[in-house]
């Protein structure tokens, strides 16, 4: 079942990239932080949102790590720690679902010191194993376990979230 269509998808964008400037107003830089790939290009779509109606500096970045092992794999982020150093860092997927995933994200960020850490996704199901807290959310769910939720946002010609 269709929960998102393309039109939606950037309606959620739009509202999105307005409560981050809300909450991060006069910061000299924020960092979005991609999550592999659907969080990377969700990241991107928010960032272009966020510079077309921002003059502050956005930087992306990516995280990459396996979600179905993120102990036993390295996690890797693309910018140096001390590039992080007292930035605003804001965690980006396209999907929350336990939170497992943003949680072992946090990991090479804790190398650090922060001025903030947040979390923005663009589907979040309301059922969470690990102390995770979304605060920019397109759209929260809730869902049986069984369910998934699929996002379709690369290499498609209309964006979808699909609650299966």
């Amino acid at each position: 079942m269709k929960i998102l269509d393309h039109r939606q998808i950037q309606q959620k964008i739009k509202r999105l990239a307005y409560e981050i400037l809300e909450r991060n107003y006069g910061e000299e830089e924020i960092i979005l932080a991609g999550i592999n790939n659907n969080g990377m290009t969700f990241a991107e779509m928010l960032s272009s949102q966020l510079q077309a109606i921002s003059t502050q500096k956005f930087t992306l970045t990516r995280i990459r790590l396996n979600p179905a092992a993120p102990a036993v794999h390295p996690i890797q982020l693309e910018m140096t720690a001390s590039q992080l150093e007292n930035k605003v860092i804001i965690i980006v997927d396209d999907v929350a679902n336990t939170g497992r995933t943003i949680f072992y994200a946090i990991k090479p960020i804790l190398e650090v010191l922060p001025k903030k850490v947040e979390v923005a996704v663009l589907a979040d199901r309301t059922h969470k194993s690990f102390p995770i807290r979304v605060d920019y959310v397109g759209l929260s769910l809730a869902t049986t376990l069984l369910q998934t939720i699929d996002v379709e946002i690369r290499e498609v010609q209309e964006w979808a979230v699909y609650l299966r």
